[in-house]
């Protein structure tokens, strides 16, 4: 069974023009809606908005009790975030270093240290070194940043690096690189395999920086116990 596919439709994400030198570029959704409303995207088949999580029993070790915060899903293919997944290799203070940001490990005017401590989290197997940063929607940047739910927002612009550097970021926020898609269908089918199941957002336990524990609790959010669980189709 295939958890993901590099080959998320055409508009979905522009690609960077450059390779990736751990730069964050404007991420575009063309063609492929976002809804606002949670529960309309429900009722319409659709998962945006949503916590995608596997199944105890996959075996792609690149999913294995995965928590994923579905950012886009139609006709044209889905797109999401894994958000229990720390990335090993780099921290937020080497990332903004990288991107030479003040704030970065050599410290900058107007930086605050209490928020350098951002966690970095591996998002997906697909494009590893573009980032995203779902956040709170008290930020909002006219352009670049793209509304998924009420409450959570997607950005992919160095801009909200610097602005959480400062101090001017989201009240909460993940900075997550790659992303996890899904071809026309892909996801669908996933589903019907019993890969995965799926449940109503929750933002405590979207940005809850305790990443051990958001599987157990998205389980138990659908009404589950992981151990007790057989591979079974089905959703919250």
């Amino acid at each position: 069974m295939a958890h993901n596919s590099t080959h998320l439709q055409r508009g979905v994400i522009d690609r960077c023009r450059r390779p990736f030198q751990v730069r964050l570029s404007r991420v575009s959704l063309n063609g492929m809606p976002v809804r606002r409303k949670t529960r309309k995207s429900d009722a319409n088949g659709y998962l945006d908005g949503q916590f995608l999580v596997a199944m105890p029993a996959m075996t792609d070790k690149r999913f294995a009790r995965s928590v994923i915060y579905m950012c886009a899903h139609s006709v044209q293919g889905a797109m999401g975030l894994i958000v229990n997944q720390r990335a090993p290799h780099i921290t937020f203070p080497e990332l903004l270093g990288q991107l030479s940001i003040p704030g970065g490990d050599d410290g900058g005017e107007g930086f605050e240290p209490d928020l350098i401590d951002l966690d970095v989290h591996v998002g997906g197997p697909v494009e590893t070194g573009r980032g995203f940063v779902l956040h709170s929607s008290d930020y909002f940047a006219a352009d670049s940043t793209l509304p998924i739910d009420d409450g959570v927002s997607l950005t992919a612009t160095v801009d909200i690096l610097k602005a959480n550097a400062t101090g001017k970021g989201p009240d909460r926020a993940i900075l997550a690189l790659g992303y996890a898609g899904w071809r026309p269908g892909q996801l669908e089918s996933e589903i019907q395999a019993n890969g995965w199941l799926h449940c109503p957002p929750d933002v405590d336990l979207l940005f809850d920086r305790d990443l051990d524990q958001k599987y157990g609790r998205a389980m138990s959010k659908i009404g589950i116990d992981p151990s007790h669980l057989v591979s079974e189709a089905g959703h919250a």
